[in-house]
């Protein structure tokens, strides 16, 4: 009788077959990049409603996991837990020092966080100093991008965070920020009152 060897593996026809939500992980597990419900329900041929349905079931399953699913809007990922971030770092080997982010930048970020989209002028008004190297630095870490322009007078860009913010931050959705007191800016980048998020 021939020995079976480690490496053979059973053939796929004796597997039984996967449900939405395996389904949805393997599309996920092979993306490099985020992935929009739609081309989930598309590559599927189920209903956005079954794909959401299975990402529910999928980030329910994985709370107890080294892995997460990441959303930002429409678009979802599988990232490592944010719990795991020490012994990944320790693994990949940190970065410098030098990739940490100043104080200016993470009072930038924080308010872009809050208030997005928000315009330059809007963040300088409640930071009270210039912030173009803050937004610049940013901008090359991906941490945030244009997300569109003032319908005003020289049509202001509009800032946003991304995916990889909330990669790095280790947040599913923005609705995960713990509540804090920025003012609202109006359109003209003057601060208001402060408003609870």
């Amino acid at each position: 009788m021939a020995e079976t060897r480690p490496e053979q593996a059973a053939p796929v026809a004796d597997a039984p077959p996967l449900g939405p939500t395996q389904l949805v992980e393997s599309l996920l597990f092979v993306a490099a990049e985020p992935v929009a419900v739609d081309d989930l329900s598309r590559a599927l041929e189920l209903s956005v409603e079954a794909v959401e349905a299975a990402l529910a079931q999928l980030a329910d399953a994985l709370r107890e996991r080294g892995i997460r699913l990441l959303r930002h809007g429409a678009r979802v990922q599988l990232v490592a837990a944010p719990e795991a971030a020490a012994a990944i770092e320790r693994f990949v080997g940190g970065g410098p020092p030098a990739s940490r982010l100043s104080t200016a930048a993470l009072e930038t970020l924080a308010i872009i966080a809050y208030r997005q989209p928000i315009t330059r002028a809007g963040i300088e008004a409640l930071r009270g100093v210039d912030s173009a190297g803050a937004i610049r630095t940013l901008l090359q870490r991906g941490l945030i991008a244009e997300v569109g322009r003032l319908p005003h007078v020289g049509r202001p860009v509009l800032y946003g965070t991304t995916d990889e913010f909330l990669k790095q931050f280790g947040l599913a959705s923005l609705d995960q920020l713990p509540p804090l007191d920025i003012p609202e800016v109006s359109s003209n980048g003057q601060p208001g009152a402060p408003s609870a998020s």
